[in-house]
């Protein structure tokens, strides 16, 4: 593959990734200047395979959304609505606890709960959603409630995000997804989702997950108004923090929809497949310290997220079940793939599936 280096201008960095150093900020900004797609993904798959060899992941997992209603209402948003809006939905304890029984019959290991920020919604609320969730799908592991739920939970009832976790944990809480993440530069925040917790924050609140032995993911949401310097400068912050307590598990990137959100009407296009692939193979060479980068099916599509998996990407997520929040935002994909058509795609891409649970221990694989 020499041939891909032979203008010589990323010649330093195939170096570095080669003898297992870590890039800097400004390698990874000529990385994402770069157009040379191929070299990159040749790279970010030299560290794929050094992590995890030919084997691509998957979960059997269910999304359930709780509630739309929200107090944010974050310009970048689709799903948040005010409690008196269209559309507007809280599901009972009763409800929540009948869309965890069906996963018993799917053999479902992960259930994924997130939702927005009601203010009826207390904490007793989701203590007892967890204790159902647990009764009716003993064998899956829970992992709900971004960093920002979990913000707001502290913020209502005045208390430390430590104690509203360790609640959470004790009634059956085992994980915190990625969401809310975005971008953590604050300019960016202020104009997209000032109401939100800042970056600052949420890195905060997933430094006491992991030292509470929570393990949790990490996410990052471009192609809105970010410049490429605010995207290192977020991968450089997650970098940081998993130094200093390793408890992240895996990495996912979300390209912006505008669709049916406030910012649907600004001068803004969406990601191309090529800056998509580039994200994810960019992504996989600066978090050096991260097991696994995923690509979200639902938003990237299921062709372009098999291509991924020979650009540094070896986790394609799972069968999901019913994702409201992507989908309102414009996402066109299923909201639902079935084991074998996963298993399929990644056979197809000559990659070795795996079948996981959340904190990836392998429940089956094969060829």
């Amino acid at each position: 593959m020499d041939y891909l280096f032979a203008d010589g201008e990323l010649a330093d960095i195939k170096e570095k990734v080669l003898a297992g150093e870590r890039l800097s900020k400004e390698d990874g900004l000529r990385l994402y200047r770069s157009n040379n797609l191929l070299a990159i993904g040749y790279l970010a798959d030299i560290v794929r395979k050094r992590k995890n060899g030919d084997k691509t992941y998957f979960i059997v997992n269910r999304h359930i959304n709780h509630t739309n209603v929200c107090e944010n209402l974050c310009k970048l948003c689709a799903f948040g609505r005010k409690a008196d809006a269209p559309g507007a939905f809280t599901l009972t304890l009763d409800e929540v606890e009948a869309k965890a029984k069906e996963c018993n019959g799917l053999k479902v290991s992960e259930i994924h709960i997130v939702g927005g920020l009601n203010p009826e919604l207390k904490l007793d609320y989701y203590v007892e959603m967890l204790k159902r969730v647990r009764r009716a799908a003993p064998g899956a592991v829970i992992q709900s409630f971004t960093a920002v739920e979990i913000d707001y939970l502290a913020r209502t009832h005045n208390i430390p995000v430590r104690d509203v976790l360790l609640e959470l944990q004790r009634a059956g809480l085992d994980s915190l997804p990625g969401g809310g993440a975005e971008i953590f530069s604050q300019r960016v925040r202020d104009k997209i989702c000032e109401k939100k917790i800042s970056g600052k924050r949420w890195l905060e609140v997933h430094e006491v997950a992991h030292s509470i032995g929570m393990r949790t993911n990490a996410t990052m949401l471009y192609g809105h108004i970010e410049t490429l310097e605010e995207r290192i400068d977020h991968l450089i912050q997650l970098r940081e923090l998993q130094d200093r307590t390793g408890g992240f598990l895996t990495f996912i990137t979300f390209p912006f929809h505008s669709k049916n959100t406030a910012m649907e009407n600004w001068e803004l296009t969406n990601t191309t497949g090529y800056e998509d692939l580039k994200t994810l193979a960019i992504s996989r060479l600066m978090l050096d310290n991260f097991d696994h980068i995923k690509a979200f099916w639902i938003m990237l599509g299921p062709k372009l997220s098999q291509i991924s998996l020979s650009f540094g990407v070896d986790d394609l997520d799972g069968t999901v079940v019913e994702e409201k929040i992507m989908h309102d935002a414009g996402a066109e994909t299923a909201q639902f793939m079935a084991k074998n058509k996963l298993i399929n795609l990644i056979k197809a891409a000559g990659k070795c599936p795996v079948e996981r649970d959340t904190l990836y221990n392998v429940l089956w694989e094969g060829f």
